[in-house]
């Protein structure tokens, strides 16, 4: 089969935010669909890409009585595991509405704040963080914590300037009513 979106989750979930996509080692992961997942057991893949040969669950025929990924879905409205969750229902509905050629070019920009966010504000233990916060604030948000942490951190040293981007995010968090961590 020719995948041709590997960075995007059979499920739904975006790739480029996860921990394990942006990891500097030889585990890294290099998308849901790469041929290293395509080997391990995720349920999803072995339905979709494998039996079914469709990139995605909501091109299934049977996707709207699919107990697995209603049971997936309703789990991320509650829980997220190493990756955030949170925005997977938006995700689908944007996927739905736009297309994914669409969806794949906003995760496109939001990968490149999370990159900028690791090279200029990572305190060695932000990683996770700034995944969750380039999954789920908007894109506009994102763009103004970057511009106003530079501005704030000019001269820093790199906890004082993850200090810095923690608390334009937080504060943006707290005004907006979003969740910085991991529901478990």
């Amino acid at each position: 089969m020719n995948i041709q979106h590997a960075e995007i989750g059979v499920c739904g979930l975006s790739c480029r935010l996860c921990p394990m996509y942006n990891a500097q080692t030889e585990s890294r992961c290099a998308g849901c669909k790469s041929l290293a997942r395509t080997a391990v057991g995720c349920p999803f893949i072995t339905c979709a890409v494998k039996k079914k040969e469709i990139e995605f669950c909501w091109q299934c025929a049977e996707n709207a009585v699919c107990e697995r990924w209603k049971k997936h879905r309703e789990a991320g409205k509650q829980h997220d595991s190493f990756k955030c969750y949170q925005r997977l229902e938006d995700d689908i509905s944007f996927i739905l509405q736009h297309g994914v050629v669409e969806f794949e070019k906003q995760q496109k920009i939001r990968e490149r704040f999370l990159k900028e966010m690791l090279r200029e504000f990572n305190d060695g233990r932000s990683k996770s963080y700034y995944c969750i916060a380039t999954t789920v604030l908007e894109i506009s948000e994102l763009q103004d914590a970057l511009t106003k942490a530079r501005e704030q951190s000019k001269d820093m040293q790199p906890k004082e300037k993850a200090k810095v981007m923690h608390s334009m995010l937080e504060f943006i968090a707290d005004k907006k009513g979003y969740m910085l961590k991991l529901r478990k």
